[in-house]
C-alpha cells in the first residue's frame, strides 16, 4: 500500500524507540517492558485488567495538545504504542534524579507520600498504585487543585492490593500534593510526539502476522475488503483477554484507534454524536454535562483505566446483555449508527441486539457512531446499577428510566434493563402501563407488576432469578421515590444497596 510506515515509534520514558518487527503483533506492553525493555517495575497480576499491578501512564496528542491517562499495559498491544508516548514507574525515579544534583535516595513526591504515609505493604502491587496516583498528580498539578478522597478512590477503583491497606494509600494519595512538586514538561513531550506523528498508514508485520492501523474510513474500507477475516481492534479491554486467557491466534489486525472519523465527539442543538473509538472516559464526561445521572454509573463501570482505554462503540458492539453503557444509552432513545463501503444506515439501540452475542450488523459493517438525543422538556430520567461489590463488578441488573411528563401525565416512558434477558431489553409492556397515566404510587406498583410481562430473569453466580425479579420491581419504585412529584426522595435517604 502506498504511503506505509512499517515501523512503530514511540517514547518510553521519553526515549525514542523503533521497533520494526521484532516483536509479535499481539504481544502486551507489559511483557514487552519487561522482557525487552528491562523495565520490570510494572507487574502482572491478573493479565485481564483488573487488579492494575501493570498501570502504566499513556500519552497522545488530543486536539494538539498532550492528554496523559493511566491504562493497563497487560491488555494493550506493542503496536497500539505508534506515536504515543508511554511511562512506567521507572520514569518517576527519573524525575526525581533530575531534581536534585546530588546522590541521595530521589523518589517522587507519589513515591515519597507512599513512604511516608506506609502505604507500601508486600510492595507487589504498589508500582500500579503508584502510577494511578501519578495520573492524578499530573491533572491536579496542571489545574493547581488537589484531589479530595473521592477523587483519589475513584482514581484507584481499577488498582487492588491483597494486603487489604488501602487506607493508608488513600492518605499518601491525598497529601502527595504537600511535597515539593515536581514539574513534567508537557510541551517537550508534545514536540516529541509531533516529529513521530504520521499521516501514513502503519503496516507492522512479524512473521506472517500484519498489524493495520488505518487513518480514515477510506483507508479502513480499503483493507478490511483485502483483509476481511481480521480481527478489528478498539480499546483491545475485551480482546487483549482473549490473547491473555483463551491463548487465541488473532491473525492480521486491524486497528480502529486511530480512525480520524470514529475519533469525533460533536454535538448539536438536538443530539450528542459519539463516534466509535472515543474512550468511554471521554464518551462519559460529554454525556454527564447533559444527563447528571449517569454520574454513578460512570463512576461504577469497569475501573478508571479500562474506561480510559475502552470504547463506547466497542463496549456497544461487543453486545453483552450484561454491559452497563446500553440500558441507559437504549432508556434515551439513542440510535447508533453503522456503515460500511457502500452506505450508512442508522437504528434504534434496542433493534440492534437480536438474541443473546447476535446483533444487526452485517459482515462488512462496522458501529461508526452513537446518536444520543439531548434532554426534552420534563423528561425525568434515572439508571441504576445492582452489584455485590460497589467498584470494578458485572452488574446482576442494570435499570435505567425515561419518562416524559405533560402535566401531571406521562407522555412518553422508555424503561429497559440489562442482566435479566439474553439482550439488553425494553420493558415495552411495562412502557405500555405507564403510559397516559399520572405519575403516581397506583401507576408505579401497576407498572411493577407488568414488568414479569416483560422478562423472565435467569439464575447464575451474581443473583438467582427470583432476586432478579424483585430487583426489577424494587428498582420501578425506587425510581418512583426519587421523581414523585410530591416529596420525592434524594438517593441518600434510600436503604438500596447499589
Amino acid at each position: 500500500m502506498p504511503g506505509t510506515d512499517h515501523v512503530v515509534q514511540c517514547l518510553i520514558n521519553e526515549e525514542l524507540v523503533r521497533i520494526d518487527g521484532s516483536v509479535p503483533t499481539s504481544k502486551s506492553v507489559l511483557n514487552y517492558l519487561r522482557e525487552d525493555r528491562r523495565l520490570p517495575g510494572s507487574k502482572e497480576g491478573c493479565a485481564e485488567g483488573d487488579c492494575g499491578a501493570c498501570t502504566v501512564v499513556l500519552g497522545e496528542l488530543h486536539n494538539n495538545a498532550l492528554q496523559m491517562r493511566a491504562v493497563n499495559a497487560c491488555i494493550q498491544f506493542v503496536p497500539t504504542l505508534n506515536g504515543k508516548a508511554l511511562f512506567t514507574v521507572e520514569y518517576l525515579r527519573q524525575l526525581a534524579d533530575r531534581s536534585n544534583d546530588d546522590q541521595a535516595e530521589n523518589l517522587h513526591p507519589v513515591q515519597q507520600a507512599l513512604v511516608d504515609f506506609h502505604g507500601s505493604q508486600c510492595g507487589f502491587c504498589t508500582p500500579g498504585f503508584v502510577m494511578s496516583l501519578w495520573g492524578v498528580y499530573l491533572e491536579h498539578q496542571e489545574q493547581n487543585t488537589r484531589p479530595d478522597g473521592a477523587q483519589i478512590r475513584s482514581a484507584l477503583s481499577g488498582n487492588l492490593c491483597r494486603c487489604t491497606g488501602y487506607r493508608p494509600i488513600i492518605e499518601a494519595g491525598e497529601h502527595m500534593m504537600d511535597y515539593p512538586q515536581l514539574r513534567f514538561i508537557r510541551h517537550k513531550i508534545e514536540e516529541k510526539l509531533r516529529k513521530i506523528t504520521s499521516s501514513q498508514v502503519l503496516d507492522y508485520k512479524h512473521d506472517d502476522r500484519h498489524f493495520f492501523a488505518p487513518k480514515n474510513l477510506l483507508q479502513f474500507s480499503e483493507l478490511r475488503g483485502r483483509y476481511p477475516d481480521a480481527t478489528l481492534l478498539a480499546g483491545s479491554t475485551d480482546v487483549g483477554l482473549w490473547v491473555n486467557k483463551q491463548f487465541r491466534d488473532l491473525g492480521d489486525i486491524l486497528y480502529l484507534g486511530d480512525i480520524e472519523e470514529l475519533r469525533r465527539l460533536t454535538e448539536d442543538e438536538n443530539f450528542i454524536t459519539i463516534g466509535a473509538t472515543v474512550s468511554l472516559s471521554d464518551a462519559f464526561a460529554r454525556i454527564e454535562t447533559h444527563y447528571p445521572q449517569i454520574r454513578q454509573q460512570w463512576e461504577r463501570f469497569a475501573s478508571t483505566p479500562i474506561r480510559n482505554a475502552g470504547t463506547l462503540g466497542g463496549n456497544i458492539a461487543n453486545g453483552s446483555p450484561i454491559g452497563d453503557s446500553m440500558p441507559w444509552l437504549i432508556a434515551l432513545g439513542t440510535e447508533i449508527v453503522l456503515s460500511n463501503p457502500d452506505q450508512q444506515r442508522r437504528l434504534p439501540l434496542e433493534d440492534f441486539y437480536l438474541s443473546y452475542m447476535k446483533k444487526d450488523l452485517a459482515s462488512d459493517e462496522i458501529v461508526e457512531s452513537i446518536v444520543i438525543p439531548k434532554p426534552r422538556t420534563r423528561q425525568v430520567f434515572r439508571t441504576y446499577k445492582l452489584a455485590k461489590r460497589y467498584d470494578s463488578d458485572i452488574s446482576a441488573v442494570c435499570a435505567a428510566f425515561s419518562i416524559t411528563l405533560d402535566g401531571e401525565t406521562i407522555s412518553d416512558a422508555r424503561v429497559a434493563y440489562g442482566g435479566v434477558a439474553a439482550t439488553p431489553k425494553r420493558a415495552t409492556l411495562t412502557e405500555r402501563e405507564l403510559s397516559g397515566k399520572a405519575w403516581t404510587e397506583t401507576t408505579a406498583r401497576a407498572a411493577m407488576s407488568t414488568l414479569a410481562e416483560d422478562y423472565s430473569p435467569l439464575s447464575d453466580m451474581r443473583a438467582s432469578a427470583e432476586n432478579r425479579m424483585q430487583s426489577l420491581k424494587n428498582l420501578m419504585f425506587r425510581f418512583y421515590l426519587e421523581t414523585r412529584p410530591e416529596q420525592p426522595l434524594k438517593a441518600e435517604q434510600l436503604s438500596v444497596y447499589s
